[in-house]
């Protein structure tokens, strides 16, 4: 297809992690997850807001679009669940009836909801198949001519996981694994009796295991899943309850386990430790054989990996420790948000024959994809927009510098013991933090662990943090031997004085940072390198717990004054709490550290 100037718009929402995403001509220009917008937190509803802000950073309106694409197929979808209660009736009941309401009044209605979303759009409107979606956004990412391509999940319409093969602009999936037979489920399953919130806390599960023993519980699990060579798995129903229920164990597991699933917040014991870590332990397993299948089935130097299991760096780490490829992606927005750009990615490279890799640049050369403020904004929000949450009569004190200035600054205020919200340039696109919504400290001071857990992020104080290192001095830090841009890998940690990135079995999640992936927040991380030694910070999500990464300036700012954070950073100005006391509301603040309760 020769046309140039070539929009697509990707969708994906109605589950969770809604998101928009625009390619034009091939390549990823502008993405967003809904929630960031709304401030609710893994929002699932039509993003309405994320499609607007992608279609005002293209300069286009909703007539331009060539194409807007579905990640998934809603008819078949209705077509499993309906299967589903059949085989399941009549314990699905409650759970059918539920499920019909919502399928009958909105879910099935995709098409004429995006038009209506978008104005009238009178163009194609094209769905995909979930796990293409997934598979889409992974490989078509990647850049690489050719590769091995798994995906793994929950479920999408049938599949949950699936595995196939990429050359040149054609993507084939060629092994599934079907519902209700599930490592995402599995996964999912175990997070909900470990006490913690469904599609939302699995990857504390994973920051939990390490504290435990693997083989206390290693052997319960084989009761609940038949792991087979090829990577096959066949879960034992009798023990699990989403089939056909509103929870995802039921009594024959709690009596496996010797009692019932953890109360949320309740103190966690050793025994919650332990199954996590088998937990973690069984689902290494199953990753590397299903990846080990995949490659003897389709042989590449080359592996591709998306879906809400790609997120466990863990089990990546457990790949990459392999050594069976030369390179391995992973994408970074790898849950059902990456969705988004995976449906437009398929339409434009598979289902209108364009040429992959592209002659000239990446299909997404950078994870930077969201809304960006200029100076002129901030400083407007600063002395005009922020009296509604600080009144007529006050204002922020603040400094504005250079950008170099900042640069030395904020390096300077790291050393020690000052926790700094840094906000700047383009959002993130995926659940990541990466240095432009980002909360950094002093990775060598262990008590900032707890300091920006209990009194910044107010979670759990048990979760480790991930440091961000300066890649040019990233294997002498880590045991590892490729970049890891995403913070999507686990390695052994080499250094002994960065205690507050170290986690109990000396490992940490990664994020290395070239200058060419983030100038300013290199040069940050080199200005205190320079001053310290030390090439690695804490890098946590500017947020607190069980709310999005904040977008925007007011988000931004409300989190610094209704948290114990010293500094924010946005952009050009920088804003100390010291300076500002007569701005915090001790009653607001109590009302908002009452949201969130701490161990």
């Amino acid at each position: 297809m020769s046309k140039e100037n070539i929009y697509i718009l990707g969708l994906s929402f109605d589950y969770h992690d809604s998101a928009a995403a625009l390619i034009k001509d091939g390549k990823v220009v502008a993405a967003a997850q809904e929630e960031r917008f709304t401030r609710e937190k893994q929002d699932s509803s039509l993003p309405e807001n994320a499609i607007k802000y992608c279609l005002d950073f293209a300069g286009i309106s909703a007539d331009r679009l060539d194409y807007v694409v579905f990640y998934e197929k809603p008819f078949i979808k209705f077509e499993r669940l309906i299967k589903n209660y059949i085989n399941t009736w009549p314990r699905g009941f409650i759970s059918f009836v539920k499920a019909m309401l919502v399928f009958l009044k909105t879910k099935l209605w995709v098409e004429s909801r995006v038009r209506k979303a978008l104005g009238g759009y009178k163009g194609q409107v094209l769905f995909t198949e979930h796990h293409y979606s997934h598979a889409a956004s992974a490989y078509y990412c990647s850049n690489f001519e050719d590769a091995v391509v798994v995906t793994m999940d929950g479920v999408g319409e049938f599949d949950t996981s699936t595995f196939g093969y990429g050359k040149g602009s054609d993507l084939k999936l060629t092994h599934t694994i079907e519902f209700p037979h599930s490592l995402g489920l599995f996964y999912s399953a175990l997070t909900y009796y470990l006490g913690f919130k469904v599609n939302s806390a699995e990857y504390k599960v994973m920051g939990l295991a390490p504290y435990g023993d693997p083989d206390k519980y290693y052997d319960k699990f084989k009761e609940l899943m038949e792991v087979k060579e090829d990577g096959g798995i066949k879960l034992n129903m009798k023990y699990f309850s989403y089939e056909y229920g509103l929870r995802m164990t039921n009594k024959n597991f709690d009596k496996l386990f010797g009692g019932p699933a953890r109360k949320p917040e309740s103190p966690l014991t050793q025994k919650e430790k332990d199954i996590a870590a088998a937990l973690q332990k069984v689902t290494n397993e199953v990753v590397l054989k299903i990846v080990d299948y995949a490659r003897s089935v389709h042989p590449s130097k080359n592996l591709c990996l998306a879906g809400g299991v790609a997120l466990n760096c863990v089990a990546n780490g457990k790949i990459l420790e392999k050594n069976w490829f030369e390179h391995i992606y992973i994408q970074p927005a790898a849950g059902d948000a990456g969705g988004a750009a995976g449906a437009a990615l398929f339409a434009y490279f598979s289902g209108l024959g364009n040429t992959y890799p592209l002659v000239e640049g990446k299909v997404m050369d950078t994870i930077y994809l969201g809304p960006e403020y200029s100076e002129a904004e901030i400083e407007k929000f600063l002395n005009d927009e922020v009296k509604s949450i600080i009144g007529e009569n006050n204002k922020v004190i603040y400094t504005k510098l250079s950008g170099e200035e900042v640069v030395k600054q904020v390096s300077d205020l790291i050393t020690g013991n000052n926790v700094i919200g840094l906000f700047g340039g383009r959002m993130e696109y995926g659940p990541r933090s990466l240095g432009n919504r980002s909360i950094i400290a002093d990775a060598r001071n262990k008590e900032n662990w707890q300091k920006v857990n209990l009194k910044i992020k107010f979670r759990e104080s048990f979760r480790p943090f991930a440091p961000t290192v300066l890649e040019d001095k990233l294997s002498e830090c880590f045991d590892i031997p490729v970049p890891s841009p995403y913070m999507l890998l686990v390695a052994p940690v080499k250094r002994t004085d960065v205690p507050a990135i170290t986690h109990v079995d000396n490992s940490a999640r990664i994020q290395s940072v070239s200058r060419e992936q983030n100038p300013r927040y290199y040069d940050i991380i080199k200005s205190f390198y320079d001053k310290t030694g030390c090439p690695i910070i804490i890098n946590t999500s500017f947020n607190v717990r069980g709310e999005p990464i904040v977008m925007s300036p007011r988000d931004a700012f409300n989190t610094f004054l209704n948290t114990f954070m010293d500094y924010l950073i946005l952009g050009d100005f920088i804003i100390s709490k010291k300076d500002n006391e007569h701005l915090v509301d001790s009653e607001k603040m109590k009302t908002y550290l009452g949201k969130f309760k701490l161990d």
